[in-house]
């Protein structure tokens, strides 16, 4: 593409406990990887153009429209569900990825203000979008549904997993991680602890193990969210009746995925993902995955992980007590699953991005 930089919204770049952060670091450095040039705004801290003190929303509305005007993009890449500028810059197109439209179709598990703002925003993001890139099919056809006039516009470029390596652990991490005396085997959910990723599936299934005299090691990385306070509580609980749950909240990512490799089970019953990246990761270290059959986690792993349904505990718990039971089970899903991930590079997102932007530029 032999046009002038990208401008690419980095407005998540220096935020790393968010998906949107990871997704917009791996695909920038696959593109530059291809020779294409981006121009980074709207980071806090780094980048061409950092917003400073700034938040995301007042930058965007304010400052980046002038931005634009004054240097003149062929083409600007938000990546944020819902952040162009409200107004269109002359010879600028546009490009907006949507990740997934949670806030529409969930919006008991987000807060009033930050629903509207979705709802509102994204109407009139679609309404100025030269095209619009969807990580899933299961997000493109959720769109549609809403906004049917985004059709001609709405592409799927799958999301990459190739971040994904077997961890290098410096000497603190491993002292921490031998000082939580893991058991040898367990099962490990990661995510954030609020209603949409349907922990309390997990807790359902652990009691109804060992109530049958099958005590089952549950793992929990990741960090509280909106809504996490009652699932927070009934782990409290749990744990004080006798369970081995072992909350560690957020980890850094050497020690986060040191905690997948290692797992028997890796289990992520989320009601609605929009891609459903932490199976895929967990695959790619060789671990079994359990997911749901919500939201794009079936299209995601396909027949490399056993899925159930989201208000099925008794499903979870056989499937739990199966794995767990079988080592020649889990390698073989091991085998599956690495199979599966190895489908999913960042090359491949950049390749799939490029030619977006190629038919934005020719619109």
């Amino acid at each position: 593409m032999s046009t002038g930089p990208i401008a690419f919204d980095a407005t998540l770049w220096d935020e790393p406990t968010t998906g949107i952060g990871l997704y917009t670091r791996c695909l920038a450095g696959a593109l530059e990887a291809r020779g294409v040039r981006l121009e980074k705004f709207g980071a806090r801290s780094s980048g061409d153009h950092p917003r400073g003190d700034s938040g995301r929303t007042s930058w965007t509305l304010a400052r980046l429209p002038a931005l634009l005007q004054r240097t003149r993009p062929p083409l600007y890449h938000a990546l944020g569900n819902f952040n162009l500028p409200l107004t269109r810059i002359p010879g600028t197109a546009y490009v907006l990825t949507v990740l997934d439209l949670i806030p529409l179709l969930m919006p008991e598990t987000v807060s009033a203000k930050f629903r509207w703002q979705f709802r509102l925003w994204l109407s009139r993001s679609l309404l100025l979008a030269d095209r619009v890139v969807c990580i899933s099919e299961r997000t493109r056809q959720d769109l549609l549904a809403r906004f049917p006039e985004a059709e001609s516009r709405a592409e799927v470029v799958p999301i990459g997993v190739d971040h994904v390596h077997a961890p290098v652990l410096d000497a603190t991490s491993e002292d921490f991680l031998r000082s939580l005396a893991l058991p040898k085997e367990y099962v490990l959910y990661a995510g954030s602890l609020d209603v949409r990723k349907n922990v309390d599936l997990v807790l359902d299934a652990v009691e109804r193990l060992r109530a049958r005299g099958r005590s089952v090691p549950l793992v929990l990385a990741g960090q509280s969210w909106f809504g996490s306070g009652r699932v927070e509580s009934r782990i409290a609980r749990l744990r004080a009746e006798g369970h081995d749950i072992r909350p560690l909240g957020y980890q850094a990512e050497p020690v986060f995925y040191e905690l997948m490799r290692r797992a028997s089970v890796f289990v992520f019953p989320s009601r609605y993902e929009g891609f459903g990246l932490p199976p895929l990761e967990a695959m790619r270290l060789g671990t079994p995955a359990v997911v749901s059959t919500a939201g794009s986690l079936p299209e995601v792993c396909g027949d490399a992980a056993p899925a159930v349904r989201p208000d099925d505990a008794e499903g979870l718990a056989a499937t739990l007590d199966r794995l767990m039971r079988s080592p020649e089970e889990r390698r073989a899903l091991s085998a599956k699953g690495r199979a599966r991930a190895g489908a999913f590079t960042w090359e491949r997102t950049a390749e799939g991005t490029l030619a977006i932007y190629e038919a934005a530029l020719r619109r």
